[in-house]
């Protein structure tokens, strides 16, 4: 892909990519067929920021409030959300939400392709064949300052803890699963309520399972650039 075509193209397919990780985009086997509505629902979604925050930068972007949904992005990326980190850099680049500005959008794009994603050090490389001289200099200055703050040395201890609190909060920690909690934890979706067996798989939960369940869902969302 040309590189002027892959720029062109990121802000038509952006929306489609945050939204379907958090849907059917990423299809699992028919094993686990309940992955889309865990997701989506309130109590998974309280205890995951990172997608909570995602959804709500989603949300306010298909409403056209640019400006709210780079702030939810932002909060999300600071959760090592690398689809928001994504997402960010789009609106920058485009400027929607505020002035365009190209080279934080690079700069927000490189920290979205952090761990080797390969569609995403495809766009990374777009942006930065479409950045002029000044541009490409004031990028790298962003960057250092991007990735000390929202890098994943700095984000990913952060959602290892949010992750061993909900999983403490889920199974109870004194008290063990009883129907207050089980309320609590269940996510309605539709007319079905889910089960609390549902959201006890370790990808959910144990941090070392979630960061490769997120990576794979993050690698197969890139698919839809193909």
């Amino acid at each position: 892909m040309k590189p002027s075509v892959a720029v062109g193209r990121m802000a038509g397919m952006m929306l489609s990519l945050l939204v379907l990780p958090l849907a059917h985009a990423a299809e699992r086997p028919a094993a686990d067929p309940y992955e889309a509505e865990v997701m989506q629902s309130e109590g998974f979604l309280m205890a995951h920021p990172d997608l909570r925050m995602r959804k709500a930068g989603v949300e306010a972007r298909q409403r056209g409030r640019y400006e709210e949904a780079r702030e939810q992005f932002r909060i999300a990326a600071s959760y090592g959300d690398k689809l928001s980190q994504a997402a960010l850099a789009d609106l920058l680049w485009e400027g929607k939400g505020g002035d365009v500005d190209r080279a934080l959008g690079y700069a927000w794009m490189d920290l979205a392709a952090e761990r080797g994603t390969p569609w995403l050090l495809a766009q990374r490389e777009a942006y930065w064949n479409a950045l002029d001289a000044d541009e490409r200099e004031r990028a790298i200055r962003e960057g250092r300052k991007l990735y000390a703050e929202y890098g994943d040395p700095t984000t990913w201890p952060r959602m290892e803890r949010e992750l061993r609190v909900g999983s403490r909060e889920l199974t109870g920690s004194r008290t063990g699963w009883n129907g207050a909690m089980r309320s609590q934890a269940r996510g309605v979706v539709g007319a079905r309520t889910l089960s609390p067996e549902e959201f006890r798989k370790a990808r959910y939960w144990d941090p070392a399972a979630y960061r490769q369940w997120q990576d794979e869902v993050l690698a197969r969302a890139g698919s839809a650039t193909d």
